[in-house]
């Protein structure tokens, strides 16, 4: 057993025994179904939605940000069961600490925060308060610093964002100040949670889930991020090329508050002087980067992820990934087709099963064997799931495969064996990824396919890629983007679809109690499906002007060859037996980074370029899948995919 897996499952089992005693002791027994044996392993709602108690507190972060010269308190919301209080039992926390309650709304059908004439909350949005709450858990929704009723300003993923909702769970654990109103003097106290807390969310919400993990921060015990960001800089720019025509001070904003769009500018000015689009890497990147703190995380993380995300694309996903279990922390996954969607909209049964599972055994200690359950769900096809025991699964590993010419200009081999000469292609900015793999048979100026023939047998990529790329320009920049592409016909969610690989359907389901004022009853949804091709499984982009450091970009000189690495997007995907599998370097990849001024031609050195995949089965499988030639040469009709995504301007 790797060292790895014995420091994760040593980890886990620790914390399942120290939660099981804490049950024991403070845990509302009423609430938990028993297993043969007595122990509980389900909670069960037997707790008053209607009568909950909902109340709200101004939590003191400690932090300045608006310079006003008090310190900064943001709001948060809580609904938590009344019977559990008047018995003196403790409940632990669900917490979603998020910008979005009052600007833009959560989940599918964009719910916002609503209030009383008195101020106290009376919807919540999303479906955790109305499900979780009679089942003995409360659920704390907390305003990010400088959105709805917060003090400060936001500052996209730095330490006023990170801070707003680490002092809520400091709070809970009493170690931070609250209060009862924004500018009062009334202290009040978290005596009801046990403080154990839980973070959940989507996206930027799931990102802070990330931050706050990466502090350390006792009490919190185990984090859901939904399609998170992992380092703010590679949301806006992968190796030095920009992915936006943005920066963060566009974001923040989008979602600050009226107070805050008074009195943020020093903080604005900030987020603008300091992420230049230049791609360089700068403090103000250094201090949003939560993968290098990812040692202090004490938190168990269940990772949720579209493979097909090009909002936060899943090089968040894998970074993460890889340094949770370098550094041992208990961890499960969900790997769906869609793009940026929460599971609840596209596996809601399941996933509402599942994470309540989750919350029970992280959160209650409660031993319902989902810690012994394969680590991985994957979707392979629209609506069709598969498990994993671990992932990447055992017998994975980095496989260098290499490019050769083939008998016409652009149109190449992929295979073990190291090759020599060229490859040529110009930059063509209007052009993407489907454009590329729609002609990858054929000789066109503006990509270098590289193509293996017809598989013998399944192959499977499982984690991330790179690709390694030798290449001499004729500008001072150039930009350099690497896909790899299953070529062959499949129906596929539709992830360029407005939905994202879902439709929204006019019929309601119901997921815990309602009341008036807040209900559990949610739009259904259903995949949206296409038949392609080919697929697109990975992606990455690269300023060649940072070859020689991530940190700093430099003109190149033309005619002068230029190495650089090139890191993919995590997947797990199987090219069927049947199918080809390609490997397409080109430039800009059209709204997905943004050209450069200058129109670059690359020449490829052949014998200094590979790919490393993640193969289960390694260099045996592919050798194995690749083993025989192609009878006939493929035809050279363009191949019909998803229609070429389009990110611009869009939000975590």
């Amino acid at each position: 057993m790797p060292t790895s897996m014995r420091m994760t499952m040593s980890r886990w089992c620790v914390v399942a025994v120290v939660a099981a005693l804490a049950a024991a002791l403070l845990g509302p027994a009423a609430h938990a179904a028993p297993s043969a044996g007595g122990a509980p392993r389900e909670s069960r709602p037997v707790y008053s939605y209607a009568d909950a108690v909902r109340e709200s507190v101004w939590v003191d972060t400690g932090l300045d940000g608006d310079g006003d010269g008090r310190t900064d308190r943001v709001a948060a919301d809580i609904v938590r069961p009344r019977e559990a209080a008047e018995q003196g039992r403790k409940v632990p926390v669900i917490m979603d600490a998020s910008p979005y309650y009052s600007c833009c709304g959560r989940g599918n059908e964009s719910q916002i925060k609503t209030y009383d004439t008195a101020g106290h909350v009376v919807g919540m949005p999303l479906f955790y308060d109305n499900y979780f709450v009679p089942r003995g858990y409360a659920f704390v929704a907390v305003d990010l610093a400088g959105t709805n009723r917060s003090d400060g300003c936001v500052d996209v993923g730095g330490p006023f964002d990170i801070q707003s909702a680490k002092a809520v769970v400091d709070w809970l654990n009493g170690r931070a100040r609250a209060y009862t109103t924004r500018t009062g003097t009334t202290p009040v106290r978290a005596g009801w949670t046990d403080g154990r807390t839980g973070m959940i969310g989507k996206s930027w919400d799931g990102t802070i889930a990330n931050g706050v993990a990466a502090t350390g921060v006792p009490g919190l015990k185990t984090i859901v991020p939904i399609s998170a960001i992992s380092s703010w800089y590679d949301y806006y720019f992968q190796q030095g090329a920009p992915l936006y025509g943005s920066g963060p001070d566009w974001l923040s904003d989008a979602v600050e508050s009226d107070d805050a769009h008074a009195h943020c500018a020093a903080v604005q000015k900030r987020l603008v002087d300091g992420a230049p689009r230049t791609g360089d890497r700068t403090p103000l990147w250094s201090a949003r980067d939560y993968v290098r703190d990812a040692g202090k995380v004490r938190a168990s993380v269940f990772l949720v992820h579209g493979m097909q995300d090009l909002n936060v694309r899943t090089k968040h996903l894998g970074q993460w990934w890889d340094a949770l279990a370098k550094n041992g922390v208990p961890r499960k996954i969900w790997l769906s087709q869609t793009g940026h969607v929460d599971p609840f909209d596209y596996r809601r049964g399941a996933w509402v099963d599942t994470l309540h599972r989750w919350f029970d055994h992280e959160l209650l200690g409660y031993d319902n064997g989902i810690d012994r359950e394969p680590m991985a769900d994957i979707e392979r096809h629209p609506d069709q799931w598969v498990t994993s025991r671990l992932w990447p699964p055992r017998g994975t590993s980095a496989t260098t495969v290499r490019p050769a010419s083939g008998p016409r200009a652009g149109v190449g081999t992929l295979g073990l064996a190291r090759a020599r000469g060229t490859e040529t292609f110009t930059d063509d900015p209007h052009l993407s990824e489907t454009d590329w793999a729609a002609t990858v048979d054929t000789s066109t100026p503006e990509k270098a396919g590289f193509v293996t023939p017809p598989l013998t047998h399944d192959l499977r990529l499982s984690g991330s890629s790179q690709v390694t790329v030798t290449a001499t320009p004729t500008t001072s920049t150039a930009h350099l983007s690497a896909v790899l592409v299953d070529l062959g016909p499949d129906t596929i969610r539709d992830y360029a679809d407005a939905g994202e690989g879902v439709t929204t359907l006019a019929d309601r389901t119901c997921w815990g109690a309602s009341t008036a004022g807040d209900s559990a009853c949610y739009l259904e949804t259903k995949a949206t499906t296409t038949a392609v091709d080919h697929t697109v499984v990975s992606r990455g982009w690269a300023d060649l002007g940072h070859y020689a450091s991530a940190s700093k970009g430099v003109p190149l000189t033309p005619g002068r060859a230029y190495t650089l690495t090139v890191d993919l997007a995590a997947t797990d995907h199987v090219v069927p037996a049947g199918h080809r599998l390609a490997l397409i370097v080109a430039g800009t990849d059209k709204d997905l980074i943004d050209p450069r001024s200058t129109t670059a031609t690359l020449t490829l050195d052949l014998a200094r370029t590979s790919a490393r995949l993640p193969l289960v089965g390694g260099a045996s499988a592919f050798a194995r899948a690749t083993s025989r030639p192609a009878a006939t040469p493929p035809g050279t009709a363009p191949r019909h995919g998803v229609r070429a995504p389009h990110t611009v301007h869009r939000m975590p």
